[in-house]
């Protein structure tokens, strides 16, 4: 007998196996009938469209069936999905279509009604989806993954895309995904990763949503993704020359800061040598009604005062007043203020701020093209990793520079975005110019201001926090209950960033070896994993011996030793004695 998973009918036989389960439970007399029902059911490889069609099968009468109709029904609401038409509505309808062939000559056909175009509920798991998937560019045919697509749908839907909403279900507002899937809104392809993308039908559907009153008065009536996502260059180009990219970029002209403030606020602590050592603690709990959402700018983040000033303005006039000050890491992130300003400090932790679970990082193309050269890039991402944010957005303005540098440097820069997206997980923001990042920012910021001000945010407090326990508590926390966020406090964060950026000897060997090319921060890290230092690294080198096996031996070392790895993080023969050339003279 197949799983359920493999049932022609999974959602009508997983109410079933609940009503089953639910009667078993209570020894009541029903408990066979629904037995009988999941039983056959299970076992039929038919699919029916409606539950009442399934009086057909054992163990199915009309109570049981009205029963499921309800169910399906409630389901179809609570997700914006049409109601399955009765079956005997369906071939009343089909009759009428096909006429009276006896009829007297020149009596017209009854033509059937034209059905009304689709749009989902509002808020529902497909209109979130739908909306979700138009951030990308209509003409794109990568399509998004289901991680990717989650991140930006969420912020649309009132229920969650990966937390069922009741603990005896297993469903989310993923499940809509197969009706778009059904109704060819959305195609599907990619094997294991699967990607979707929206069809012509399906980009149709997104701009009725964005043609509905609910929308526009929730995003001011502003163009949504599909104008901010565009890849084109802007109509009018910026002033000035193309910039050179074969030497640095011009210093910015920002504030000057001082050293973080911060810094001593949570310890170093010792090394975590396993599960068992992470400390259990009681959150804080700050309920709704208690905070606001605020956006918090870099005053680093732009290349000069003029242009810093153009954001505040400019986001002031789409109704969000960021809050300027020098990131520790990242351009732009969200905090949570609290009214009450000693409210932290009577529970463990300080200040009246509290990180939130988003941060971006903004780059020009030019800005992406010199980080790559340099190796920033890499090292930008790595500090993004360490911070424990869990929602990354990576927004490139894709600003007009010459073609001939362009072209050098597209496959650089398409292997640097999909290595964001496919290896680290971040989301990839395209925008045309500064004024569509500005307008991303702002109706995030109205998106995420919805999201959090009506939950309950769970907050570590600081005094159970290190540097070195930081990640492995998170990361417990989240495997253990994926549906809940746990936040620290701004000065905690800052404090935990600012010494990233203090350079270990573990931070030092891990910059070492990522200036070799084909270095990745994930090979590094597997690499630093097996020899701690440098000194251990060189060593192990020295061990192999001289001569010509000792150099053949060098040039196989880290390729041998770390045979196991898979996947990207796999370190070919020929990196390998890349390595081996810089580290043991091979």
């Amino acid at each position: 007998m197949p799983d359920d998973a493999d049932c022609a009918n999974p959602q009508l036989l997983a109410w079933v196996k609940e009503w089953f389960d639910v009667a078993r439970e209570r020894n009541s007399k029903g408990a066979t009938v629904y037995r009988n029902a999941y039983e056959s059911l299970k076992a039929c490889p038919l699919v029916f469209q409606h539950p009442a069609e399934l009086q057909q099968l054992k163990g199915f009468g009309p109570k049981l069936c009205e029963r499921l109709t309800a169910q399906l029904q409630k389901h179809c609401q609570q997700h914006g999905q049409p109601m399955p038409e009765h079956p005997q509505v369906r071939k009343a309808a089909e009759r009428a279509q096909q006429g009276d062939d006896d009829g007297a000559a020149g009596k017209r056909k009854k033509t059937a009604r034209k059905p009304k175009p689709y749009v989902p509920a509002f808020r529902s798991g497909a209109y979130a989806l739908v909306l979700g998937l138009s951030t990308q560019p209509e003409d794109s045919t990568t399509g998004m993954t289901k991680t990717e697509i989650i991140e930006v749908s969420q912020p649309h839907c009132d229920a969650s895309f990966t937390a069922p909403p009741d603990p005896t279900k297993f469903y989310t507002a993923w499940n809509s995904m197969k009706t778009l899937v059904q109704k060819e809104l959305v195609y599907e392809r990619g094997r294991p990763l699967r990607r979707y993308a929206l069809t012509d039908d399906g980009w149709d559907v997104a701009k009725r949503i964005k043609d509905t009153r609910e929308w526009q008065s929730e995003n001011k009536g502003e163009a949504d993704a599909a104008q901010q996502t565009s890849r084109q260059v802007p109509d009018s180009p910026q002033p000035g020359p193309a910039p050179r990219l074969e030497s640095p970029p011009p210093q910015p002209e920002v504030l000057q800061t001082q050293p973080s403030p911060y810094q001593n606020v949570v310890a170093e602590g010792p090394l975590i040598p396993g599960d068992g050592a992470l400390p259990d603690f009681a959150p804080i709990r700050l309920n709704p009604g208690s905070f606001t959402v605020h956006l918090v700018l870099d005053v680093r983040e732009v290349r000069a005062k003029t242009d810093r000033d153009y954001m505040q303005e400019e986001l002031a006039k789409q109704g969000v007043k960021p809050i300027m000050r020098s990131l520790e890491v990242g351009d732009a992130q969200w905090i949570a203020k609290l009214h009450d300003p000693d409210l932290l400090a009577r529970h463990g932790a300080e200040g009246d701020e509290i990180v939130l679970d988003w941060i971006v990082e903004r780059k020009r193309l030019d800005d992406l093209i010199g980080s790559i050269k340099d190796g920033r890039f890499h090292e930008q991402k790595f500090r993004l990793r360490r911070s424990g944010v869990k929602k990354v957005i990576y927004i490139i303005e894709d600003i007009s520079i010459d073609a001939a540098t362009l072209q050098r440097y597209e496959e650089s820069v398409q292997s640097a975005i999909a290595s964001t997206q496919v290896v680290s997980g971040y989301f990839v923001k395209r925008t045309a110019k500064m004024d569509d990042t500005i307008k991303y920012l702002a109706r995030l910021t109205a998106m995420l201001k919805r999201d959090y001000e009506r939950k309950t945010l769970s907050v570590i407090p600081t005094h159970v926090l290190t540097a070195q326990n930081y990640l492995p508590l998170l990361g417990r926390l989240r495997e253990r209950d994926p549906s809940v966020g746990y936040y620290i406090s701004y000065p905690a964060f800052a404090s935990l960033a600012s010494k990233s950026e203090m350079m270990t000897l573990r931070d030092v060997f891990l910059k070492m070896l990522m200036t070799t090319r084909g270095v990745t921060g994930e090979r590094a890290l597997e690499i630093q994993k097996r020899w701690k230092t440098p000194y251990e690294f060189v060593k192990a080198f020295e061990a192999c011996g001289t001569g010509e096996l000792g150099r053949k031996r060098k040039r196989e070392l880290v390729s041998t030793e770390l045979d196991h790895l898979v996947g990207r993080t796999k370190i070919s023969k020929p990196l390998g004695q890349k390595i081996a050339e810089v580290w043991g003279d091979a």
